[in-house]
């Protein structure tokens, strides 16, 4: 009896830790063309990974627009990321092929607003995260060795044959 509970805790600490693991802080938004723009802050040492940003109608493309915070000198916001069009029928960015959707990472501190389009129904989905390293390049980052298997096996040492010269071996006379 010991035995299986001692498994049975094994196996729920296993299956905690995947429901931690997978259940990503990933956030999805609807925006139409009667809604406020999406207002997204971004703090220092955070960044946002925008995975998918598509525009359902409409004429005009919706565009993520992104203003960095305590740069001094910039001209405004920029803007960053496109809809990807589902309907390809209407308007003057009308195509016959299907987009390519892109990614987009920004890092904080800095404000990224989405306005509503016209007409059109903007979806984007995002996760806002930590950064870990400090210091920029990964300063703060911490270095994991991970083993590597090989069905080759590796030899610890090496012989590798040199050439040497003799200095007591003669040469013979031709024909002699």
């Amino acid at each position: 009896m010991k035995t299986f509970i001692v498994r049975f805790f094994v196996a729920a600490f296993f299956f905690a830790t995947a429901a931690v693991d997978f259940a990503t802080p990933f956030k999805s938004k609807i925006i139409t063309g009667n809604d406020s723009a999406l207002v997204i802050t971004v703090p220092d040492e955070h960044f946002l990974k925008i995975t998918n940003f598509s525009q359902d109608g409409g004429t005009d493309r919706g565009a993520v627009h992104v203003t960095l915070e305590g740069d001094t000198g910039n001209s405004g916001p920029a803007k960053v990321l496109s809809a990807t069009r589902v309907d390809l029928s209407t308007g003057t960015n009308s195509q016959n092929f299907p987009e390519v959707n892109n990614r987009v990472i920004i890092a904080g501190p800095a404000v990224v607003r989405i306005p509503p389009i016209t007409g059109a129904t903007l979806f984007i989905t995002y996760k806002k995260e930590r950064d870990e390293g400090t210091g920029g390049g990964g300063g703060g980052a911490t270095v994991t060795p991970v083993p590597v298997f090989s069905a080759t096996p590796i030899p610890i040492f090496s012989v590798t044959p040199t050439p040497t010269f003799n200095p007591f071996i003669s040469p013979t006379p031709f024909g002699g």
